[in-house]
């Protein structure tokens, strides 16, 4: 898809589609009055009926006349908050794509990232809509063979029209920052959304040393025989369950000054999850295909962290493993002995990322970080509690919880606290081993955030939860059914503020 800018007023470029945003207050502006002349009235009598407000997300979509140079104009609502951030236009350009691309229709001109918002200025505004159409554009349709046809079309061009604004080089430059970012989530939905019988730990290995190669990124892969001489007792221990053999996969983006600590990410990647001995139930256990989720988010932001060139040093490190049930499977009342030296007795199979991320956390320690941000589909209590609007965050260092909870409110990715007072700590106290995988029913979200803590000591860290968030039931416009690619944004906007 090809995305330009050009210096012309929205009215005077031809188009099949003219896409317009309409504040809920403001739907009788100057630019629309000049349109419902041309087009007879018509936007007029959709307000006057009602039929269209200007409500947030609401579409109208009118033909054009022969007056006009668009054969169609798309209006979207933007409700009333003037004071919104970036995720409005970003759901707004992604609500028009969606509509667009079901109509077959192929190339628009844009004109919703000439919105004022108070919070956003214009590169930031035109990096939004960008992402929008993006993540609006997103299928994993690799696997339909039949009526390929039917499926929604594809952009062949998107102009942004620019009648004020910035030199013309700098809204280019946002565009394409807005078209890495977005396809850096993209990269991270289709790693979550390939299927089981795919997507081994090696597969997930080989999908990151072909994106470093491609961007720029160095890459390490850690094997069986280096994980057992290691000591990676919780990563080897999950994986016992299933023949494919685990990963530990290290990118590094050496963006930063030499020496200069790195940030580390650290991302959950269970390719599969059937919860081991302790076996889920069959009920949308299909689903357990997006347990690497928060190891997707690591190298979507990597992928991403090349691309924009940020000016840090960031390490993304990947325990890949799966959580098979077998005759070699680890079992409920195993002791197993992490990578930091610390015993784990295992009370549930099915608690097994913590396991991974424990020797992970542990692995982080060598590169010295500024801080350690980890990433994990780790509690269905998480669900329960925040349902699938926010992530949970926890951690050791509130300075980097604000940080991380204010990305969240401009990336659109939203993060909610909980406490992770010492108390919780006594959940997961083991009687024969150093500690125990999980702490019961009661507060399940944070007693396994307890747990990690446990191989954090020391280290600048914070943890979040994307159980809740990572897959899409339903769809939206801007984040159709399956991998959501959750983390990416939030830690692209953390890393570059």
């Amino acid at each position: 898809m090809i995305i330009k800018v050009k210096r012309a007023a929205v009215q005077k470029l031809k188009t099949p589609c003219l896409v317009l945003g309409v504040w809920e207050s403001k739907s009788k502006s100057g630019l629309l009055q000049e349109l419902d002349a041309e087009l007879g009235g018509r936007i007029g009598r959709a307000l006057r009926e009602g039929e269209f407000t200007g409500k947030s997300l609401q579409t109208l979509l009118v033909d054009g006349t022969d007056s006009v140079r668009f054969q169609r104009l798309l209006l979207v609502g933007l409700g009333k908050d003037r004071q919104a951030g970036g995720e409005l236009l970003r759901q707004a350009a992604a609500t028009a794509a969606r509509l667009l691309q079901e109509k077959k229709i192929t190339s628009f001109v844009c004109a919703l990232h000439q919105a004022e918002l108070k919070k956003l200025g214009f590169e930031e505004r035109v990096r939004a809509v960008v992402e929008g159409i993006f993540l609006a554009r997103y299928r994993y349709d690799r696997y339909v063979t039949k009526n390929r046809d039917n499926l929604p079309g594809a952009f062949s061009e998107v102009i942004l029209a620019l009648e004020v604004g910035p030199a013309l080089e700098f809204v280019e430059a946002a565009v394409e920052q807005g078209r890495a970012v977005a396809e850096a989530v993209c990269f991270a939905r289709d790693l979550v959304n390939a299927p089981g019988n795919l997507k081994s730990p090696a597969y997930l290995a080989d999908q990151a040393a072909l994106a470093a190669g491609e961007f720029g990124l160095a890459c390490r892969i850690l094997e069986r025989p280096e994980l057992e001489e290691k000591g990676f007792g919780g990563l080897l221990g999950v994986a016992q369950g299933s023949s494919r053999a685990p990963r530990l996969i290290v990118l590094e983006h050496r963006g930063g000054d030499e020496g200069e600590p790195p940030v580390v990410l650290v991302g959950k990647g269970v390719v599969f999850d059937a919860g081991g001995i302790s076996l889920k139930p069959a009920e949308k256990m299909d689903e357990m295909k997006m347990d690497m989720a928060g190891g997707a988010a690591v190298m979507g932001t990597l992928v991403a962290a090349a691309r924009l060139k940020l000016p840090v040093n960031l390490v993304g490190i990947v325990p890949a493993v799966e959580n098979l049930p077998s005759g070699t499977a680890y079992r409920p009342g195993d002791i197993l002995t992490s990578l930091s030296g610390q015993t784990i007795e295992v009370l549930n199979t099915d608690a097994e990322g913590r396991l991974i991320l424990a020797d992970a956390l542990c692995f982080a320690r060598q590169y010295n970080p500024r801080l350690v941000v980890d990433l994990a589909t780790l509690t269905g209590a998480c669900i329960i509690a925040l349902g699938h609007h926010a992530s949970a965050v926890l951690g050791n260092d509130e300075a980097l919880i604000k940080k991380l909870i204010a990305a969240g409110e401009r990336s659109g990715e939203r993060l909610w606290q909980l406490p992770l007072w010492d108390e919780y700590s006594q959940q997961i106290k083991s009687d024969v081993a150093d500690v125990k995988n999980v702490g019961g029913r009661p507060a399940g979200t944070i007693t396994a955030a307890a747990f990690l803590k446990e191989f954090a000591e020391g280290l600048c860290w914070a943890h979040l939860d994307i159980a809740g968030t990572a897959w899409e039931e339903k769809g939206k416009a801007w984040a159709p059914k399956g991998g959501t690619g959750v983390g990416v944004r939030l830690l692209v906007d953390f890393l570059s503020n």
